[in-house]
């Protein structure tokens, strides 16, 4: 397993090697001494306590979803199809504040997406069928929960699909300008 940067700090790829032969593949989904070692922190990847997965029909979106207060670190990869994945950076004092990143996650491919606290996050289904799991480091509060709608055009997501369901909640998320006002401005 190798880890890429993305043009969002601190946000990374694990990339998996397979290893193919004529019953199918074997891979490691997830190597804890190598995703430590990266973060220069031991025991970090034990910090996840909660293991979900979603299951979305093609050109479903899901998000964008955030957690206020500390936020929520997410490793999440897709075990099933293929979906179209967007991490948008909501810290303040970050110097990537306020943009986003999109790649394809697939069951082809095998990349995970790590994302620390303080992003927001949204996919959309690209196949009949994709399962989206996710490893996160802290228990759901519905009272933390933030979200901005999938189509704000002051984040300008370009889904690859036309959407074809969405849920009420995400339909009624507020907007990109909205959430920023209600963010703590950065440190001076």
């Amino acid at each position: 397993m190798r880890i890429m940067r993305t043009s969002l700090k601190d946000v990374v790829i694990l990339v998996p090697q397979p290893f193919s032969d004529e019953r199918g593949f074997f891979t490691r989904t997830f190597d804890a001494e190598i995703f430590d070692d990266h973060l220069g922190t031991r025991g970090y990847s034990a910090t996840f306590i909660q293991d979900s997965q979603s299951r979305s029909k093609q050109g479903t979106i899901r998000g964008m979803h955030g957690r206020s207060g500390a936020g929520e670190a997410k490793l999440v990869r897709c075990a099933n199809g293929a979906v179209y994945d967007v991490v948008v950076d909501i810290r303040p004092d970050s110097p990537t504040f306020g943009d986003h990143v999109g790649l394809q996650l697939d069951d082809s491919e095998f990349l995970h997406l790590y994302l620390p606290p303080g992003f927001l996050h949204g996919f959309q289904a690209l196949t009949p069928t994709a399962d989206v799991c996710y490893r996160i480091n802290r228990a759901h509060n519905p009272a933390e929960d933030l979200s901005v709608a999938f189509d704000d055009p002051d984040l300008a997501i370009t889904w690859p699909l036309p959407p074809t369901a969405v849920s009420a909640r995400d339909r009624a998320a507020g907007s990109w300008r909205r959430l920023v006002s209600q963010l703590d401005p950065p440190a001076t």
